[in-house]
């Protein structure tokens, strides 16, 4: 494992769309990041249980929407697709079941091929099902075990691309959050989290060593979009959102020291920032993404976008056709923009377009000014200067305050009056922080509920 200390890009105007500086080609000859923004489809099953005796009309909806989907993409000469499957808990319970579907993608990929040229790709997302215990066991258990088994079987089948959205520290995660306790925030995300990740993307890496796959990349989803969610619901401040994101850098990071090389996962709006430190492609969504969810960085999260995401659909009925028919067609358009500026223009159109997304979105919200190229550079120099995980987010919290008042101050970014306050008490709270990561350690196992975790599971 390899920690990183300097940035890949350290110029904001070279954080583009379409262009990484480590490319990753898959078996069907798509090369992320080189070049071409490729569309990423990810569809889901309508509102129903997913058990033995309603297997059959799974296979049936899964068969459906990747025959719909790849045949879409062809029409529309899409020249390439990243199918995601993230599944469901009981697919991963039950590893079987799980692999039932993977076989019908596959095999709606090969037959898109065949049938179409169309060069299609599959990241396989199994579900951490480890905090279905109660408290989570995070290092063994059937869930463990189970996980495992899937993405090995999976690997071994033809999948591409090995994600997840992973869980770790999550246990104390959402309370902070809604106590607006920065403290345990980072206690989470850069010490149980960090931990967790180690020991997660190194059988991770093993795995797609084994079968010759790309460990692609984790989300901190469960901690910066629960965040964001919440920050829309008006139930925590944005500006606290926004220093949260911040910090998930850090625990994202870890899948790359790990060797995870991209297409990082969707759903990690930090993505940008990940790509200035490891020159990894990255996946991202927005504003084609509102079938899962709303946000307020819609345009912004495109800026360095490789593959560009739906989230995640449900096969159902709409005027236009079936919901994930409609998401490939929306997600088709969109990259036959970005990579438009880039034929019409070279690096200087790409630059104008990712300008305009981004200047559209980063003056209204917090959460959009601290995503754009300007503030991932600024956190990515930060985050690598430090020798340690929890310094590292104590020092990317500290600078997306920083960020967040300079943009107020100089009049380009707007925050409500009621939340401003947040930037001296979190500034005061990152004070009052040691800075040595044991004596952090001491001073907050106090404080939290024990019952919540198994602290060995995180070397506690």
């Amino acid at each position: 494992m390899a920690r990183y200390t300097t940035l890949a890009i350290n110029d904001p105007r070279k954080l583009l769309f379409g262009t990484a500086p480590h490319p990753v080609k898959t078996k069907r000859g798509l090369v992320i990041g080189g070049g071409r923004v490729y569309p990423e489809i990810n569809f889901t099953l309508p509102t129903m249980f997913v058990q033995a005796d309603t297997m059959a009309q799974v296979r049936d909806h899964y068969s459906r929407m990747i025959h719909e989907v790849l045949t879409r993409a062809a029409e529309l000469e899409v020249p390439g697709v990243v199918v995601e499957f993230e599944t469901l808990p009981p697919m991963t319970e039950f590893p079987d079941w799980g692999m039932e579907v993977v076989n019908i993608l596959l095999a709606g990929i090969e037959e898109a091929h065949t049938k179409h040229g169309l060069k299609a790709a599959l990241r396989m997302t199994p579900n951490d099902n480890r905090e279905f215990e109660r408290p989570p066991i995070m290092r063994s258990g059937r869930y463990w075990e189970k996980m495992l088994e899937l993405f090995d079987r999976s690997a071994e089948a033809g999948a591409d691309l090995l994600s997840i959205e992973s869980v770790g520290g999550k246990e104390i995660h959402d309370e902070a959050l809604t106590m607006g306790d920065l403290r345990q925030v980072i206690f989470s995300l850069c010490v149980m989290g960090c931990r967790d990740m180690r020991f997660l993307w190194t059988h991770i890496k093993k795995i797609a060593d084994r079968h010759g796959v790309h460990p692609a990349g984790d989300s901190s989803c469960g901690f910066g979009n629960t965040a964001m969610v919440l920050a829309e619901q008006k139930m925590i401040p944005r500006v606290f959102a926004a220093v949260v994101r911040a910090i998930t850098v850090v625990r994202a990071l870890v899948a790359h020291e790990c060797g995870a090389v991209g297409p990082g996962k969707d759903c990690a709006y930090e993505n940008i920032v990940l790509k200035a430190i490891t020159g990894c492609p990255m996946a991202n969504e927005g504003k084609s993404a509102t079938c899962a969810h709303l946000s307020p960085v819609g345009n912004v999260a495109a800026a360095a976008a490789d593959t560009w995401s739906n989230e995640s659909v449900q096969h159902l009925k709409l005027l236009g056709g079936m919901a994930p028919t409609c998401s490939m067609e929306s997600l088709a358009y969109d990259c036959r923009l970005f990579n438009q500026a880039w034929a019409s223009s070279g690096e200087a159109g790409a630059l104008q377009l990712r300008d305009w997304m981004v200047q559209g979105d980063i003056a209204l919200d917090p959460q959009a000014y601290i995503i754009s190229p300007s503030s991932a550079i600024r956190l990515a120099k930060v985050i690598v200067a430090q020798p340690t995980d929890y310094l590292a987010g104590k020092a990317a919290a500290r600078e997306a305050v920083a960020i967040l008042r300079e943009g107020m101050n100089a009049g380009q970014l707007k925050i409500a009056e009621r939340e401003q306050s947040w930037l001296d008490m979190m500034d005061m709270t990152l004070d009052e922080m040691p800075d040595d990561e044991g004596a952090f350690i001491a001073e907050v196992m106090p404080m939290l509920d024990s019952s919540r975790f198994i602290a060995k599971d995180y070397e506690l």
